[in-house]
């Protein structure tokens, strides 16, 4: 018995004397795509649940924190080595969601401002962008008890796009007011007024800064947009509040 051990049990604890169990993280990534809000998933090329869709994630290692083993199973298994956001939502450890062993998983929300390549890596067949609507409806069947970590992850976007600043995540440093709408509309699955919209974050001060530059003009020709920088307001909330659905359920565009 190690020295380490003898300490335990002398303390009165014997870490044999309880069930063991593995730690591992998943991280649901979340990116705006087309003007529709996207999920990142990767093809499990192992068992179990071999062939299926999954969110990247694997088992934290014994020296990383468990932020150092979100970060780098988000390099590994999807090539994307930064994100806009990446934070704690959640932590899941029913019994049996995992057919290997008890499984406790630490769940993170990643948020990308724009994904390039996207290369799938290590245990993952394959990685692919999916609209959020297809992995809620289950259209897109995904592995363990990803569904419900998935669906709790955009629950926790749309609350968090009222109490802060979350909606600049998915945009560039800089961006428009449309491409600003764009967020809210598919994170809340609604159509927002254009007008109204601007007028709350452009009419009211410190939400969004001019730079004096526009956008790159569009195919349809006409005046190029302009373009803002997030302000200081954003630390304290949003400028929008979160309109009532009558459906409650998948609407996410």
């Amino acid at each position: 018995m190690t020295k380490t051990n003898d300490r335990a049990v002398a303390g009165g604890y014997d870490p044999s004397q309880f069930p063991a169990f593995a730690v591992t993280v998943d991280v649901v990534i979340l990116t705006m795509s087309g003007g529709r809000l996207h999920l990142l998933l990767v093809r499990r090329g192992v068992a179990p649940f071999r062939g299926m869709w999954a969110i990247p994630g694997g088992f934290k290692r014994p020296a990383e924190t468990l932020d150092e083993a979100a970060k780098r199973e988000l390099a590994e298994e999807t090539g994307v080595d930064s994100a806009s956001l990446l934070k704690q939502f959640g932590a899941y450890g029913d019994p049996g969601r995992d057919p290997r062993m008890n499984v406790v998983t630490v769940a993170y929300l990643a948020v990308l401002r724009a994904v390039g390549a996207i290369v799938a890596g290590t245990d993952a067949a394959a990685a692919a962008l999916v609209p959020v609507s297809e992995a809620l409806n289950e259209k897109t069947e995904l592995a363990f008890d990803h569904s419900r970590i998935v669906r709790d992850a955009v629950e926790r976007v749309r609350t968090d796009l009222d109490r802060t600043g979350i909606a600049t995540a998915f945009v560039g440093p800089t961006f428009t007011v449309a491409e600003l709408r764009a967020v809210y509309e598919a994170v809340w699955g609604v159509r927002l007024d254009g007008a109204n919209f601007r007028r709350r974050v452009v009419a009211e001060d410190g939400w969004v800064i001019p730079t004096g530059r526009r956008a790159r003009p569009g195919s349809s020709g006409g005046k190029p947009a302009e373009l803002f920088r997030a302000g200081r307001m954003w630390r304290h909330g949003g400028p929008i509040r979160q309109p009532q659905r009558p459906d409650k359920g998948n609407g996410t565009r």
